[in-house]
């Protein structure tokens, strides 16, 4: 009888590659679906979360994953960001990737009217949603220069078009969508590739505190060309792209994941 040779064994798109995972607050997390999908993919992942009442929500899914190192970092700390990617450094000397999946507001001030956004919030806002992400590009980036590497950070379409409610958090994103071309720009010669990824909106911690979400949410999904708002399976896929080798001619982009809703001018017929 005439036997069938094996067909080879197509290697994990993210095998071998290792990095840090930062932003997940619960199982529901955009950061989280993106976690599960790249290890799915074959990546070691690292996770930093800010506070004892995160690290004890994270540490149970952490070990799901594999992941032996979790690491306490505060944004808004410098000290605390040294010993963070200290500790890292000292785990593991290069990374591949890093997700930035950070972002906070007042959220009594995701309400109302942009006019009335504090003096206080608007820079706590810029600080942890924008300059966090340059602050973790430059410390990523000791680690990932010998080999290259690719970083991600998370957008939505409200930095480039009115979404009721979101105020400061547009503005937020609008800057951090503009960081990301910077960055881009200026790690490429390292071979560092630097991207974000824009979902639509979605059912997560972050997302319940802006005003009327479940509207926007409903809205988006009866309307979006797919009639669908996007899983985290979905986003976690265009993650692992982004960082894989599939991905290595892309960088500086903004890539939507959202059903399609961002090239509608109005709603669809039946919802006029």
């Amino acid at each position: 009888m005439t036997q069938i040779p094996e067909l080879p064994t197509a290697p994990l798109p993210m095998q071998g590659k290792r990095g840090l995972i930062m932003g997940v607050a619960n199982d529901r997390s955009i950061a989280w679906g993106i976690a599960k999908a790249m290890h799915a993919a074959g990546a070691e992942l690292a996770f930093s979360y800010q506070g004892e009442a995160f690290g004890k929500r994270l540490e149970p899914l952490a070990e799901t994953v594999g992941s032996d190192f979790m690491v306490d970092m505060d944004v808004t700390d410098d000290a605390s960001m040294d010993r963070g990617f200290e500790a890292l450094a000292a785990h593991w000397p290069t990374i591949d990737f890093v997700v930035h999946a950070i972002a906070f507001s007042d959220k009594s001030e995701l309400t109302g009217r942009i006019l009335n956004t504090s003096r206080a919030n608007f820079k706590h806002s810029l600080d942890i949603s924008c300059y966090s992400f340059l602050d973790v590009a430059r410390r990523a980036h000791p680690m990932m220069v010998e080999n290259g590497g690719t970083l991600l950070t998370l957008t939505y379409q409200g930095s480039n078009r009115v979404v009721p409610s979101y105020n400061v958090m547009g503005i937020a994103k609008a800057a951090l969508e503009s960081a990301t071309r910077y960055l881009a720009n200026d790690l490429g010669p390292d071979g560092i590739r630097v991207n974000a990824i824009s979902p639509g909106p979605m059912k997560t911690l972050a997302g319940a505190a802006i005003g009327g979400a479940r509207k926007t949410f409903k809205h988006t999904d009866m309307n979006a060309p797919l009639r669908a708002n996007a899983t985290l399976e979905a986003i976690g896929g265009t993650a692992v792209y982004l960082a894989s080798d599939a991905g290595a001619c892309t960088t500086g982009e903004i890539i939507r994941v959202d059903g399609g809703f961002h090239v509608l001018g109005m709603p669809q017929a039946e919802n006029l």
